[in-house]
């Protein structure tokens, strides 16, 4: 790509840089709908990979849904291999640019050329065109490509990495465009009939991506109140969409979804939060549920003694005694804590690197009623300062927090992998966390060992294949150094000057 124009700086100019260019660009407005919807914590924002990749996910797990990507190619390429190192079997779509097409405008008609060439009704619903950093910045308009093109939907979206804080967010960017779309396709006349429709059903939309087998014990458990599982969001294709918007209650399982929840506001539907984990949350869930369907007292009392037995022997049978932490970037973290301490597990700090939301307020204050510290917006420092206190039996987080856990020999696992692969609501979450928790802990002694076997090697001076001692510097190699290092500093400074 050849050099981007003074006014963006490139990809590496900066957070602030690039926000002032985006608002001299005309995108002031898309901006601060951003920081509304996703604000940030004290210290900017959390680590996290590329924003961007939520939104690709997304798309790229929807049938008949085609991906578009602009922006600078070393990101692109980023993107698709983690795309399809996560599992992505399809081809994603590249615009690719320099500084004259950018500054002309030709870049956006290269997109808007791209979406006609790809819109072909007979292989696609939607086509999804995502902006990166640098065309964001420097104003592309998406949002004057056409609105449809021989009726495949267009939806242009931008997600740059100094607008939304986590790729997790990044998946309510895309899931609330299509919503959006398609609550005005539904207001405006008849649309698709969804797949698997039951007629006349009242049903629950979850808000989330969850566990495959947890939709169908979310079913389970709302069958004695009258309600089934609507698809969920981020959905698997469009005609979801309307399935989604027609339900009766929304539950945002997962509480980050800000501009989704907005989408299903705007039609009307009432939501709720949390998730229905161990036997007060689902006690708890099952009441709210049942309220915002209008759904008579007794009844709801009858389904919540339904599985009431079921969740006491599950947990029973289940026991976790260990101190655990639980970190990461992913929207279940609170849900997970509240589910660990109910099987009985200690679980002093829960860091998440999403906002506070008040769809997760009740986990919050039952969280806090039972000794944990809930760290919003938390940063790796923040979660790795938590372990590095507590020392606990298990800490759970991103893969660098289980690399600093194993290198002080505390067993450690990897959220997304490990836990998130496990079912999480009804009785069936009620007894998976165990078996994985106690058979990490127990091997404790035996990370203390290795830790003590292998102290010093790899580390510091002694790190490098074949080295037997420390290495030396030639004489005066370090202060030779020093003076090369002063004698530029000098010279910068002088041209400052």
């Amino acid at each position: 790509m050849d050099a981007l124009p003074p006014k963006v700086g490139g990809c590496h100019g900066g957070r602030e840089t690039m926000l002032a260019a985006a608002g001299a660009a005309g995108k002031s407005a898309a901006m601060d709908q951003l920081v509304r919807d996703y604000p940030r914590g004290p210290h900017d924002q959390p680590q996290s990979m590329c924003p961007a990749f939520g939104s690709l996910r997304v798309g790229l797990r929807m049938r008949r849904t085609a991906t578009i990507l602009s922006g600078s190619a070393c990101c692109v390429y980023g993107l698709t291999f983690t795309s399809h190192f996560y599992g992505a079997k399809r081809s994603v779509g590249y615009v690719p640019f320099n500084s004259e097409t950018l500054v002309t405008g030709k870049l956006f008609e290269d997109i808007r050329d791209a979406v006609h060439e790809t819109a072909k009704p007979e292989d696609y619903d939607a086509v999804v065109v995502i902006n990166l950093c640098v065309p964001t910045a420097s104003g592309v308009p998406l949002d004057l490509l056409p609105k449809q093109i021989d009726g495949v939907r267009v939806i242009g979206i931008d997600v740059p990495g100094f607008g939304v804080p986590t790729h997790a967010e990044a998946k309510d960017v895309l899931a609330a465009a299509m919503l959006r779309y398609a609550r005005l396709e539904a207001e405006a006349g008849p649309v698709a009939r969804p797949r698997n429709l039951v007629e006349d059903e009242r049903t629950v939309a979850l808000v989330g991506e969850l566990f495959p087998a947890d939709p169908m014990v979310v079913a389970g458990l709302l069958k004695p109140l009258g309600l089934g599982v609507a698809p969920q969001t981020p959905s698997r294709e469009w005609r979801d969409l309307y399935a989604a918007l027609d339900a009766e209650v929304v539950a945002a399982v997962h509480p980050f979804y800000t501009a989704s929840i907005r989408e299903f506001r705007a039609a009307g539907r009432p939501v709720i939060g949390s998730g229905p984990v161990g036997i007060e949350g689902t006690m708890a869930w099952l009441e709210a549920v049942g309220r915002a369907a209008g759904i008579d007292g007794p009844r709801i009392e009858a389904a919540r003694q339904a599985v009431l037995p079921a969740l006491r022997g599950a947990l029973a049978a289940n026991p976790i005694k260990a101190r655990v932490t639980v970190s990461g970037y992913e929207g279940s973290k609170l849900l997970v804590a509240r589910l660990l301490i109910e099987a009985g597990a200690e679980v002093p700090y829960v860091g998440t690197a999403l906002p506070k939301t008040e769809w997760s307020a009740a986990d919050l204050d039952w969280l806090t009623a039972h000794g944990a510290h809930v760290q919003y917006r938390a940063s790796l420092e923040h979660d790795v300062a938590a372990m590095e206190d507590v020392r606990p039996d298990l800490a759970i987080g991103t893969t660098p927090l289980v690399q600093r856990g194993k290198e002080l020999g505390i067993p450690s696992l990897y959220f997304t992998n490990m836990v998130s692969a496990r079912p999480l609501f009804g009785p069936a979450g009620a007894g998976s966390m165990a078996a994985i928790v106690n058979a990490q802990t127990k091997g404790r002694e035996r990370f203390s060992r290795m830790v003590g076997f292998f102290e010093g090697v790899g580390t510091k001076d002694s790190a490098g294949y074949g080295f037997a001692g420390r290495p030396s510097d030639p004489p005066g190699f370090r202060d030779r150094q020093r003076k090369i290092r002063a004698a530029k500093a000098k010279a910068i400074e002088a041209v400052g000057t």
